[in-house]
């Protein structure tokens, strides 16, 4: 017979999701324009200066091309633009137009709604748990073989 019970890391992706779909709806509602989860995680790894393609795609843990494909799509939109590196004349910073700025704030805002109305159905106390569990360091991952 199978276990039923989820491991650790289902859960994690099930409760960034459960964030990720409160924060699109509320988007949509407020006429925000569309993004993937993809696009609205990088804005959430995206410096306040800019930074380039190469960085948000090792701290997305997504591949050169999967990053560049988000970026496009959100200076399409208009929340994103490319402007010169000012260190490296091969490369370009990634920062967040006007728009882009308001959306980011408008998001930081729902995102705090989110974490309420879950402690409304979870309990304070169950919230800052998570999250100082969550904020503690776990330290490399384990290599096997080793203690």
């Amino acid at each position: 017979m199978q276990s039923t019970r989820r491991n650790l890391p289902q859960l994690l992706g099930e409760a960034r999701r459960w964030f990720e779909e409160g924060l699109s709806a509320a988007m949509d509602a407020a006429g925000a324009a569309p993004v993937s989860a993809t696009q609205a995680q990088l804005f959430a790894v995206l410096d306040d200066q800019g930074t380039t393609v190469s960085e948000l795609a090792r701290r997305m843990s997504v591949t050169r091309q999967t990053a560049h494909q988000a970026v496009h799509g959100l200076v399409a939109a208009g929340l994103l633009e490319q402007v010169p590196h000012p260190a490296s004349a091969r490369q370009r910073l990634i920062r967040r137009t006007q728009e882009g700025e308001r959306a980011h704030r408008q998001a930081g805002v729902i995102l705090e709604r989110l974490e309420e109305q879950l402690a409304e159905r979870i309990g304070r106390e169950a919230v800052d748990a998570l999250r100082a569990t969550l904020e503690t360091s776990w330290g490399r991952p384990p290599v096997p073989g080793s203690p």
